[in-house]
């Protein structure tokens, strides 16, 4: 998260560019939807039956991002944090308060909707994203604004860290607002959520990264940091093509415009919401702008990914429940951006 390169490399082209590379996935999923289908699907590994090993390319995809992500914590950073933990705490508490806060007003919007089942599948889109950890994507943004790094490292860190433990109590407060068989699922979903996917496939990943780090000589660590982070870069955009594939390509096949602007408008109702919450509460405290700029983006940021992949898991027969976790992955980054430019501008001013 702190080793920028530097000049005309292709991971700095990359990453310069890696919202038009973002939607150059959304596209290929829509076109050439076929690959990204058969990479949904789990797969086994060497000799069919007893010894033959199950592989699910979105999980092994969404665990080498993470860990690339703890191998570039800037942990010597993280020293200035413990000194005033303000703007920690407070950005940690919102992101885990601001789902109680929105999402019980849009769902009780969504239940005055004609919808059969009272919008319970955007509801629960919604409840996925909201419940995972600060996206790691966060600390990119902030270091192209006004943020502060360190403050918004921690805030990844300690959301992945609590996420075991956050990721069931989020979705077990918020279940009873669903219906039918999306209430019984993520309800089931729940129990299960802290071990079998938030330890194991958010936390661990990331801490391995970390241990790495912290174990490895500084030569050796350069040389894997040089080849993990692009190749983590590449692995996130085949994630966002293989989730895009289960709902972009079917979409477009049999279109449902109605679906489509029900899924922006909750997503960007939730997203503005997040957003809105963080900067306001960033401003009753009286935080400096760069600790406003990053509890602002903790509070609305989220692992889109890990939600993507999640829902994959717990729904893989409702794929349309993703459309509205990819229009709140794209809306969070336009916000992010608005968020940079306004630092921006005050340093211009300044």
């Amino acid at each position: 998260m702190n080793r920028t390169p530097s000049g005309n490399s292709p991971l700095t082209l990359l990453r310069s560019h890696l919202g038009w590379a973002a939607g150059a996935s959304y596209l290929a999923a829509t076109t050439v939807p076929a690959p990204g289908l058969w990479l949904r699907h789990p797969h086994t590994i060497g000799a069919s039956g007893i010894l033959g090993i199950p592989f699910q390319t979105p999980h092994f995809l969404l665990s080498f991002v993470l860990f690339t992500a703890g191998l570039q914590v800037p942990l010597h950073e993280l020293r200035t944090v413990l000194g005033r933990p303000t703007a920690l705490l407070t950005g940690l508490t919102l992101h885990l308060v601001a789902p109680l806060l929105i999402i019980p007003g849009v769902a009780f919007a969504l239940r005055q909707s004609p919808d059969s089942d009272g919008g319970s599948g955007l509801v629960a889109a919604m409840i996925l994203i909201v419940a995972m950890p600060v996206a790691a994507g966060a600390t990119v943004w902030t270091s192209k604004g006004d943020g502060d790094q360190p403050t918004t490292v921690g805030l990844v860190l300690a959301s992945t860290l609590v996420s075991p433990l956050t990721i069931p109590v989020t979705m077990t407060a918020l279940c009873p607002l669903l219906s039918g068989e999306y209430a019984a699922t993520l309800a089931g979903t729940a129990q299960t959520a802290g071990n079998s996917f938030a330890l194991t496939g958010v936390l661990l990943p990331c801490g391995a990264g970390i241990l790495c780090r912290l174990a490895l000589p500084h030569r050796l660590m350069d040389r894997l940091l040089g080849a993990a982070v692009p190749a983590a870069m590449l692995g996130s955009l085949l994630l966002t093509y293989i989730n895009a594939s289960g709902v972009l390509g079917p979409f477009v096949s049999h279109p449902e415009p109605v679906l489509f602007v029900a899924a922006l408008a909750v997503a960007a109702t939730v997203c503005g919401l997040s957003f809105t919450l963080g900067r306001i509460t960033a401003r009753v405290l009286r935080l400096d702008a760069p600790a406003g700029a990053s509890v602002t983006l903790a509070c609305g940021m989220n692992n889109s990914s890990a939600s993507a992949v999640l829902i994959t898991t717990t729904l893989p027969d409702r794929p349309h429940v993703l459309l509205p976790v990819l229009a709140y992955s794209l809306l969070q980054k336009v916000a992010a951006g608005v968020v940079v430019r306004a630092g921006q501008g005050r340093r211009t001013r300044a």
